[in-house]
């Protein structure tokens, strides 16, 4: 217990470390909020519950890539990331694809969070649906994304244009809902067995025992 929590407090350390050095000559102040207000919410909520309720270290690590990509894409702002217009430029594409991996992570992160929330909380007793509502879950918070940076656009005209990101593309919208839906797949796919077993090694938790085969 005691090496879980020194793990959380260096995983916190870092991410205020990031924090500190993202605030720092950002593309755009008022982008840089925008960017990192889901990361900085999420950790609140993440403190907040913390005494009553833990997540698995594996779910933390992946909270903290997420928040990661976030804070850098709040520095540099999604069309402007250098790797990643290196990356344009090298391969001839034809944009930045620093949001499409934002957009990814916002399905690939969140699927396995949402999984292990209705595990532990067993909210279904059936395993055959849980990918499903956890694929739903996820295209609900990609969806509700879209709906704030629509919301953001009206409220702010052109300010927000960084924070869109859509590099002109009319279809972005889309597109990023689609990525989401990928990586929330591509992440069920990849990492439900290794989440299973650390969902085993946490209090003696077994998920087999939850469902009903």
């Amino acid at each position: 217990m005691t090496n879980n929590k020194k793990f959380h407090l260096l995983l916190l350390i870092a991410l205020i470390g990031l924090l500190m050095w993202s605030v720092i000559n950002p593309k755009d102040l008022f982008t840089w909020f925008l960017e990192v207000l889901p990361a900085l919410i999420g950790v609140a909520v993440l403190i907040y519950v913390y005494p009553k309720y833990k997540f698995s270290n594996f779910v933390y690590l992946l909270i903290f890539i997420h928040a990661t990509i976030l804070i850098i894409g709040g520095h540099y702002t999604y069309a402007e990331m250098p790797v990643f217009n290196w990356i344009r430029d090298t391969f001839d594409l034809s944009r930045n694809y620093y949001d499409r991996l934002g957009h990814f992570a916002q399905g690939f992160i969140p699927a396995i969070i949402a999984r292990e929330i209705l595990i532990r909380n067993e909210v279904i007793n059936k395993k055959k649906y849980l990918s499903f509502i956890v694929i739903c879950i996820c295209l609900a918070i990609s969806a509700s994304y879209e709906l704030i940076e629509f919301g953001v656009a009206k409220l702010t005209g052109d300010s927000a244009e960084a924070f869109l990101g859509t590099q002109g593309d009319i279809w972005d919208t889309q597109w990023d809902m689609l990525m989401a839906l990928i990586g929330s797949i591509t992440s069920l796919s990849l990492l439900s067995t290794y989440h299973d077993k650390k969902l085993n090694q946490l209090n003696n938790y077994s998920t087999r025992n939850k469902y009903n085969f």
